[in-house]
């Protein structure tokens, strides 16, 4: 037996491990059980969460809204967010920042930072020499880059998610335009991180749309490739996207639905905040002429009046989508002087005519990357603010010649659901439904090196070579291997975007540099001359295209190769072992295959495998020597990337930023404290003002302690009023605590005597229960008791020492004044009332557990033996009746004792349905029922 135990004892020490590994694994997971998803656009921005209890739902801000303005205000001493920054645009314009998105990846000379200035000329951007890009002045000593402004909306973002979850967040997917290209994707992920998010995905905002229209659709999504095209206009730019839908068979789960983007076409600018812009120079200049001759400033020159003017041109483009006029109308725009003018549709739509004209172009491009008609596309859906406007839909459905448009989805929340089902299928903490999301790349990628060739019997020249690493249009996340054969020295490669002619002239200025990274190898040389008698397979780069669309690296390799004999007798017992396991679970030398799904660059072999043409070894010589094996060699390539496109933010800066925004944080939250701790104690002073007028808090005080009170309450009022504005958050919470404590006993009084009926007739109540209780248990038969004289004894002795301490209580609390502290206490009824409830508990669940006792057999009755062929079940049921009593009657079971309160009177009864009658059955004359153990 103790051989057995120690045995087992390693199992059942793996198993407490396995629970703890398990254990710690749930601990883990317990901090991040909810996700979110930021869809972030130009204008503003949808959170999404999902956490336990909650599937998919979208964050309320704290204006109770769906839908958060993506506006900073940055000031001195503080900062806004959302609808108070956007209220803030009028009043302080210049430190107001939005639509800082398009300047993400974009350094000084883009034209979109030109565009930039040109729209809000009120911002002043500084230069960063060192990144070539630009940042924010707000002031002096003020100044934040794109990056770092983005990162605050996404702490923001993670508040607002934060506080509707009620728990803390870290993972979060983030929506980026389709069309951002590799310095955009790397910008995002840095806000992302200064913000202290972890990304599980940037997701294309046209993918993430896809994905929720087909989620919510998965039932109509068959082996039939069905082709739906998604026009997204939103604020800032406009996608075209045609996606395929249908179910393809996957290892892991079975036939899933999948989406394929299988054609992109956009437009940077053509968005509904160019069609306002053009609104705003209309006002402007309708204004000026209702000022001409009264030597009046240019509104233009007025940042606030053309905040006012950029409000009113987005509030005039909203109700021009379903009225054919309107008056616009501003008080006060500037020198106090209103303005009010009508404007039309017709005036709105000849402003944008060559926005208008823009509409198809996206179309064309998407379906020419998708390399379809649009005979082929099943269905054009709406998606985004913008594709409200009535013009923009009656052009797109000429363009694309459908019966009418699909406005089947939510066009302003459904890339943030999209989003975030995909944070939730990347979770571990949630269990989704598999839907398989195929994403293509907007910009092709390549590797270019160069090489020499000796083209002539001694003469060489540089032959320069590209390969395409990731194809236009081709699926990713992608893993890819390039293989460098002709080099045995170190050497550099370029890794540049591959044919962008899709792009207009306009486009590719906007699109910046085109190549991406120099790579230089360090190492090479060494790797040959450390393994010189083997094989080389080439120099090996391992890239990774990952689910954001963010290209990398991963390693370089130089890989060698040679053929190895081993004789049997040389080997070891331990590899003698390891063959035996590897032929038992079919294991064995396997060729080596070439990686999956890699482009190679290398010259075709001339040579052939040693040993491929031998014959085969004779059956004396297979017993002392197997089959030589190919020897693989791997050594690790030193690497050095110098990022032609945009540069990251060094580590030293961006820990800086990191710091700077948690720095921030911490003063808002400071900030925020003691603004409630400022209003708690302004609310305590009016509050208590006003009870000291009350009559039930007169009761209990003299008019010398309700002067003493508003003395100190009208004091610290002054206080407040005159230093309360410089006061720290400890000195308001000190004058709050003084002021409570002052108050503490007339509180006391008024909160006592309002428990009190409730108190005291709790326990007369539990005292009459258990007098009955303890009466009806000295009344059960001596034969039948189950209670001892102890135990009746003691609580016998409780509800009397209860009865007389709430009486001379009771009558000692009546002789005292109202205004002296109260002896009659509701923690001592309380505590009362929990010590004879244990007692009365103690003696109920004894009654309830304890066994029946048997009772005694009738003297008269006998029993006969039963015959030695008889069954058990035979012996168990024939019993030999009384005298008097028939012999086919049914012996009577004996009842159990009654239980406390636990009696049944009457048989449960089965109901067959609702309303159904409870069956009768009736009794055979002179026989008694059968009565069941539960029974009385």
């Amino acid at each position: 037996m103790a051989a057995t135990v120690r045995r087992q004892r390693p199992r059942r020490l793996a198993c407490w491990a396995l629970m703890a590994v398990l254990l710690a694994h749930l601990l883990a997971l317990s901090d991040t059980l909810a996700v979110m998803s930021v869809d972030l656009g130009s204008e503003s921005m949808k959170v999404a969460i999902v956490k336990p209890g909650v599937p998919m739902e979208i964050v309320l801000n704290k204006e109770s809204r769906r839908k958060t303005p993506v506006t900073v205000t940055l000031k001195e001493n503080e900062r806004f967010f959302g609808d108070s920054a956007a209220s803030m645009a009028i009043k302080n314009p210049k430190a107001t920042l939005r639509y800082f998105q398009h300047l993400l990846g974009k350094q000084e000379g883009n034209p979109h930072v030109a565009l930039y200035r040109a729209r809000f000329p009120e911002h002043e951007l500084g230069f960063d020499p060192q990144r070539q890009t630009v940042h924010f002045q707000i002031s002096p000593q003020l100044q934040f880059s794109p990056e770092e402004v983005l990162g605050m909306v996404l702490n923001y973002s993670r508040s607002l998610a934060e506080d509707f979850a009620e728990q803390p967040i870290k993972d979060a997917v983030i929506t980026v335009p389709a069309f951002f290209n590799q310095a955009e994707r790397r910008a995002v992920l840095q806000a992302a991180r200064m913000a202290g998010l972890k990304v599980l995905q940037l997701i294309n905002d046209n993918t993430a749309t896809a994905l929720s229209y087909g989620v919510f659709r998965r039932k109509d999504i068959n082996t039939t490739a069905q082709n739906v095209m998604f026009y997204d206009m939103g604020s800032g730019s406009t996608v075209c996207t045609i996606v395929t839908y249908q179910t393809v068979k996957t290892k892991e789960a079975g036939m899933q639905p999948q989406l394929q983007i299988r054609g992109v076409g956009f437009d940077r600018t053509l968005g509904g905040l160019e069609m306002e812009l053009r609104l705003r120079e209309h006002l402007a200049r309708l204004f000026n002429k209702q000022r001409k001759g009264q030597g009046a400033k240019d509104v233009r020159e007025n940042p606030r009046a053309m905040a006012k003017l950029l409000r009113e041109a987005n509030r005039l483009k909203t109700v021009l989508s379903a009225n054919a006029d309107h008056m616009a109308q501003i008080e006060g725009l500037m020198d106090d002087v209103d303005f009010k003018a009508k404007v039309t549709r017709a005036e709105f739509e000849e402003l944008c005519a060559d926005l208008f004209e823009r509409v198809p172009g996206p179309v064309q491009q998407a379906l020419q990357s998708a390399e379809m008609n649009l005979d082929e596309v099943e269905q054009v859906i709406l998606v985004g603010g913008a594709t409200r406007v009535p013009k923009v839909q009656e052009v797109l459905l000429k363009a694309v010649g459908k019966e009418e448009l699909g406005k089947n989805i939510n066009a302003d929340e459904a890339a943030a659901m999209g989003a975030v089902y995909q944070a939730a299928a990347l979770s571990k903490a949630f269990k989704v439904k598999p839907f398989v999301v195929r994403d293509a790349v907007i910009y092709p990628i390549l590797v270019e090196f160069t090489r020499e060739v000796e083209e002539e019997p001694g003469v060489r020249s540089l032959k320069h070579n590209k390969r395409v690493l990731f194809s236009r249009m081709g699926p990713y996340p992608q893993r890819k291997v390039i293989t460098f054969n002709r080099y045995n020295h170190d050497f550099n490669f370029h890794i540049n975007y591959g044919d962008l002619g899709f792009l207009g002239p306009e486009d590719l200025r906007v699109f910046g540099s085109q190549n991406l990274t120099t790579v230089k190898l360090k190492g090479v040389g060494e790797s040959f001359k450390k393994y010189p008698d083997y094989e080389s397979k080439g120099i090996k780069a391992h890239f990774n295209l990952d689910e954001s669309g963010v290209l990398s690296l991963i390693r370089v390799e130089s890989v060698f190769e040679t053929l190895v004999e081993d004789s049997r007798e040389e080997e070891s017992t331990l590899t003698k072992l390891g063959n035996t396991i590897s032929s038992l679970f079919g294991g064995g030398t396997t060729p080596d295959t070439k990686e999956n799904g890699t482009d190679t660059v290398q010259k075709p072999s001339e040579k052939k495998e040693a040993g491929s043409e031998a014959a085969p070894p004779a059956p004396e010589e297979e017993k002392k020597q197997k089959p030589a094996r190919k020897q693989r060699m791997v050594e690790e390539i030193g690497v050095e990337l110098v990022v032609l496109d945009l540069p990251d933010l060094p580590e030293d800066e961006l820990a800086h930023s990191v710091q700077k925004l948690q720095d921030l944080t911490s003063r808002d939250l400071e900030k925020q404290e003691r603004e409630k701790a400022a209003n708690s104690l302004e609310a305590f002073i009016f509050e208590t003002q006003d009870k000291l007028y009350q009559p039930e808090y007169q009761e209990v005080s003299t008019e010398e302690q309700r002067e003493e009170i508003s003395g100190k309450l009208g004091t610290a009022s002054a206080w407040l009023e005159d230093e309360g504005f410089g006061a720290t958050t400890v000195m308001l919470k000190e004058k709050l605590t003084e002021l409570r404590k002052l108050c503490h006993g007339l509180f006391f009084r008024v909160e006592e005597r309002k428990k009190w009926p409730e108190r005291l007739a709790a326990l007369d109540n539990l005292l009459n229960h258990s007098s009955m209780f303890l009466k009806g248990a000295r009344l059960i038969p001596e034969m039948e008791q189950i209670f001892t004289e102890v135990e009746m004894t003691t609580l016998e002795k409780v509800i009397n020492e209860t009865w007389a301490w709430k009486n001379a209580t009771v009558a000692e609390q009546a002789k005292l004044p109202a205004t002296e502290k109260p002896v009659l206490l509701s923690k001592d009824i309380e505590a009362k009332m929990m010590a004879l409830d244990r007692e009365v508990q103690y003696l109920l669940n004894k009654a309830k557990f304890t066994k029946p006792r048997p009772r005694p057999k009738d003297k008269n009755a006998t029993r006969a033996e039963p015959p030695l062929n008889a069954s058990a079940s035979d012996q168990a049921e024939k019993v030999i009746p009384p005298p008097g009593q028939p012999e086919d009657a049914k012996p009577i079971s004996e009842p159990e004792k009654e239980t406390g309160s636990e009696q049944a009177d009457t048989e449960p009864l089965e109901l067959e349905g609702p309303g159904a009658e409870p069956e009768q059955k009736e009794q055979p004359t002179g026989q008694k029922r059968t009565l069941k153990n539960d029974e009385l």
